[in-house]
C-alpha cells in the first residue's frame, strides 16, 4: 500500500517538474487583452464564436510546440535563428513586428490593471498605471522571473471564477455544445474584427518568442548546454510537448468558460458592448449574488484575475521583445543575468514598459485598447507564423528534429486560418 502511494507521489512530482515554459506561456496567454476580447465576444455574439476554442487548441499547440522545439534544438531564440540563417531585412521585419505588437499589448494590459484596481480603490487611473509599471519593472529586473511567476500563479486562480459562474447560472447545455462544435460565421466587419482578435490574443507573437527563449533558459538551468550546443534527447522533447499541450489546454478551457459566462450573463440580458471594466465584471455577479454587496465582490474577483494575469503577462511581453532585439544585435540576454551583466536586454524591457505606460494617455479607452491590441496581434502574427513554419521544417537548422507531416500541416493551417480572418476583416472595412 505504502509502495503504491509512494509510486503515485513520485509520478505526480515528476509531472509537476515537467511543467515549465509551456504552462507559464499558456497562463500568460489569458492576459487582460485575452479576457477583454473573450468577454466582448460573449457579450456581442453570445455563444456564436465558441467553436473557435475547438479550432484554436490544436493550432496554438502546434505553433507553440514548433517554437519551443526551435529554441530547444538550436539553443537560440527565434530572432537569433533568423539572424544566423536569413537576411537582415527579414530579421529586422520580424523583430520590428514583435516589438511593436508587444509594446501595444503592454500598454493595454497596464491600462486594464489600472482600470480594474480603480473598481475597488477610488484613486486616479494615472496613479495605478504608474504603480503597476514601476512594480513590474522592479520585480522583473531584480527578481527571478520563475520565482515571481510562482507567486502570481496563485492570483491567476481568480480566473476559475468563470467556470464556477457557468456552473451556477444554469445553461442550455445542448445549445452550448452545438455552438462549440458547429461553426457559425457572419460575413460582416464586426464578426471578423472580433474573430481576428480572438485568434490574435490566443496565437500571439509574444508567445512565439517567449517560449523559444524560455526553452533555452530551461536548458541552461538544467545544464543541458555543452559549449553552446544543446544536449537534448527524445525524452526531453516528449516532456516539452507534454508541458506545451497542458499549458495550451489550460488556456483554452479558461477561454471557453469566459465566453460562456459573458454570453450567459451579459448577452442574454441585452449587454452587447463592454465599454468599461465594470461592465466586464458584471459577468461574475451571479457567482456572488447571495452575498451582501455582491456587485463590489464581483468587481474584486474580476480585478484579482485581471491584475494577477496582467502582472504575469506584462513581463512576458516585455521580455519576449527584449529577447528578440538582444538576439538580433547579439547583446547579452536572459533573465538569469543581472542588470549589470545585460544592460541592453534590461534596457529594452524598461523602454518597452515605459512606452506602454504612456500609450494609456493618448485618449484610448482601456477596454477598447485591449481588443485593438488583440486584433493587432492577429494581423502581425501572420508573417511570423509563415517564418516559423519555414524554420521548423529546415533540416539545416533542425536536423533530425525538424517538423513532421502533422506539425507542418497544423502550422500551415494556422497560417491560412489567421491570414484569411485578417483578409476578410480588411475586405469588410473596404466594403463598408
Amino acid at each position: 500500500m505504502e509502495e503504491g502511494i509512494s509510486s503515485i507521489k513520485h509520478k505526480f512530482n515528476r509531472f509537476l517538474r515537467i511543467l515549465g515554459p509551456g504552462l507559464i506561456t499558456g497562463a500568460a496567454d489569458d492576459d487582460p487583452s485575452g479576457i477583454a476580447t473573450y468577454s466582448q465576444t460573449g457579450a456581442q455574439f453570445g455563444y456564436s464564436q465558441l467553436w473557435t476554442v475547438i479550432l484554436m487548441y490544436p493550432l496554438m499547440t502546434a505553433i507553440q510546440e514548433a517554437c519551443a522545439r526551435i529554441g530547444a534544438v538550436s539553443g537560440k531564440g527565434i530572432a537569433a535563428v533568423v539572424r544566423d540563417n536569413y537576411n537582415k531585412k527579414i530579421l529586422y521585419g520580424v523583430v520590428g513586428l514583435v516589438v511593436v505588437a508587444n509594446t501595444v499589448n503592454i500598454g493595454a494590459d497596464i491600462g486594464a490593471m489600472a482600470s480594474a484596481m480603480n473598481l475597488i480603490v477610488p484613486l486616479p487611473f494615472a496613479f495605478f498605471a504608474l504603480f503597476f509599471t514601476a512594480f513590474v519593472l522592479i520585480l522583473e529586473i531584480f527578481t527571478s522571473y520563475p520565482r515571481y511567476a510562482k507567486i502570481l500563479k496563485w492570483l491567476s486562480l481568480a480566473l476559475l471564477a468563470y467556470p464556477i459562474t457557468v456552473l451556477i447560472v444554469g445553461l442550455n447545455w445542448s445549445q452550448v455544445l452545438k455552438a462549440t462544435f458547429v461553426p457559425h460565421i457572419e460575413l460582416n466587419f464586426g464578426f471578423f474584427f472580433i474573430l481576428t482578435g480572438v485568434l490574435g490574443t490566443t496565437i500571439s507573437p509574444y508567445m512565439f518568442f517567449w517560449q523559444a527563449s524560455e526553452e533555452v533558459e530551461e536548458e541552461i538551468s538544467q545544464k543541458r548546454m555543452l559549449k553552446g550546443v544543446p544536449q537534448i534527447t527524445k525524452k526531453f522533447l516528449q516532456d516539452l510537448r507534454l508541458d506545451n499541450a497542458i499549458g495550451m489546454l489550460f488556456s483554452e478551457i479558461i477561454t471557453w468558460f469566459i465566453i460562456i459566462a459573458t454570453a450567459s450573463v451579459l448577452n442574454s440580458h441585452g449587454i452587447t458592448n463592454i465599454t468599461s471594466a465594470a461592465d466586464a465584471a458584471k459577468a461574475l455577479e451571479p457567482l456572488v449574488s447571495t452575498f451582501p454587496h455582491s456587485g463590489f465582490l464581483a468587481k474584486t474577483i474580476f480585478a484579482a484575475g485581471i491584475i494577477g494575469i496582467g502582472l504575469l503577462s506584462v513581463p512576458v511581453l516585455a521580455g519576449s521583445a527584449s529577447y528578440a532585439l538582444s538576439e538580433a544585435f547579439k547583446w547579452k540576454e536572459g533573465l538569469s543575468l543581472k542588470l549589470k551583466e545585460a544592460h541592453g536586454f534590461y534596457g529594452v524591457i524598461i523602454v518597452a514598459t515605459i512606452i506602454g505606460f504612456f500609450i494609456n494617455f493618448v485618449g484610448i479607452d482601456p477596454i477598447k485598447a485591449l481588443v485593438f491590441a488583440a486584433v493587432f496581434n492577429g494581423v502581425s502574427a501572420v508573417p511570423l507564423i509563415f517564418l516559423i513554419a519555414k524554420v521548423a521544417q529546415n533540416k539545416h537548422i533542425m536536423g533530425e528534429y525538424r517538423s513532421g507531416w502533422l506539425s507542418t500541416s497544423l502550422v500551415w493551417i494556422t497560417f491560412i486560418t489567421m491570414a484569411l480572418s485578417a483578409a476578410v476583416m480588411f475586405f469588410a472595412i473596404n466594403r463598408g
